[in-house]
């Protein structure tokens, strides 16, 4: 697939969304939304919101949920500003907002003060919290996933260890489009409506499978690194060259299977092995056997083995090395894309093909303001008019 290439209509074509977000669960929720063709107006301080200016791991924030946007640069401590904003906000079907609690509400931009403004919006408050207890706390993704037992369960015991992307936030980001679609749907039926999406209880979402097996546990579980497998081989393993690789067997057959390919005969003819529940009780002895065998060879060797025996595997790789990836190169799932910063880079487009299609890149990340003068005259103003509010330093 080329990727220029789009549907010939994109589901969420005529769909307009003002953004108010910052950092990443707001950014995420309406970057899924633009991709699926969706007009979002990322409406952002005159200097632009501060995500473009964090350093070390916060640098790849805004380049990549910010794509497929346009700027409206806006001053919101200004009574017009404000007055500005309703006024886009008048021709939008959906609103999205991350701010912390009460923000909206200081500014006059909360439910409750724009519901008349236009009563088929749908609007979506991403929060730290649903209302409760702990709702007016702050909230960051890696907050939650201290309190939320992630991690907890990702590291060993006695160091939790926050999962390695901000899953968290990136899944609540997800939620909230998921919610705002199917409000939309309803929005003919019941017009619009608030929507509410909580991070920490996304988190917990996440930790379910988790707390169900506790439920039918006699005692504490153990975090991941130290979980008994559902499955007998399910495990790293270092080669010769001291590289390493994840090989998972998760079927009698595959076992059999495994250890014709890599030459093991001897525990493929073992009957106390025949069954995963009996390699389960014989990892004892039986991983460092097999451990043994993948010592003796190459990553590139155990990789091809692995392929030939139809198990799962992988090799353990830094995350640039996505951008050489053969099957994301080929399936034109790296969408190259020009960064704030006038560097270029490669990254991910959504995980979805409908009809054999994906969702491209329509626009890079939007320079501050870059769309200001086109969405105040899509909302009706006039060019006079926005030449008074950038005169008054409001646009």
């Amino acid at each position: 697939m080329d990727q220029g290439k789009r549907p010939p209509r994109l589901p969420l074509e005529g769909v307009r969304v003002a953004e108010f977000c910052h950092t990443i669960m707001g950014p995420s929720c309406t970057m899924i939304l633009a991709d699926l063709g969706a007009e979002i107006i990322k409406v952002e301080p005159i200097g632009g919101e501060r995500t473009r200016r964090l350093a070390g791991f916060g640098s790849g924030y805004f380049s990549f949920f910010n794509r497929n946007k346009r700027s409206l640069a806006l001053d919101l401590k200004s009574p017009n500003g404000i007055e500005v904003a309703k006024q886009v906000l008048r021709s939008c079907h959906g609103l999205v907002e991350n701010f912390g609690p009460g923000t909206m509400a200081r500014l006059g931009l909360d439910y409750a003060s724009v519901k008349d403004v236009n009563r088929e919006l749908v609007y979506c408050s991403l929060k730290g919290f649903l209302p409760g207890p702990y709702e007016q706390r702050v909230a960051l993704d890696e907050t939650v996933q201290m309190m939320s037992g992630l991690a907890y369960m990702t590291g060993p015991s006695g160091s939790p260890l926050r999962a390695g992307s901000s899953v968290v936030d990136i899944m609540g980001g997800f939620f909230g489009a998921l919610a705002i679609i199917v409000a939309l749907r309803e929005v003919e039926k019941s017009g619009g409506q608030f929507i509410q999406v909580g991070l920490f209880e996304t988190a917990a979402f996440l930790m379910g499978q988790h707390l169900a097996y506790a439920a039918l546990s006699d005692g504490p579980i153990p975090p991941m690194p130290e979980r008994v497998s559902a499955w007998a081989i399910y495990e790293l393993f270092q080669t010769r060259d001291g590289e390493s690789i994840f090989i998972g067997v998760v079927s009698d057959g595959q076992w059999l299977k495994f250890c014709e390919t890599f030459g093991l005969k001897e525990l493929r003819d073992d009957s106390e092995l025949a069954s995963n529940n009996q390699r389960i009780a014989a990892r004892s002895w039986l991983i460092p056997r097999i451990k043994e065998a993948l010592r003796n060879l190459t990553l590139a060797e155990a990789l091809s083995l692995s392929e030939a025996a139809g198990v799962a595997f992988a090799p353990v790789l830094r995350p640039e090395a996505l951008f050489d990836d053969k099957h994301l190169v080929a399936t034109d799932s790296l969408l190259r894309t020009v960064l704030p910063t006038g560097a270029v880079s490669a990254l991910p487009r959504l995980p979805i093909l409908m009809g054999g299609d994906g969702f491209g890149l329509r626009c890079d990340p939007p320079g501050v303001g870059s769309d200001t003068y086109g969405v105040l005259i899509a909302a009706g103003l006039q060019p006079p008019q926005i030449e008074a509010l950038a005169q008054q330093g409001i646009v």
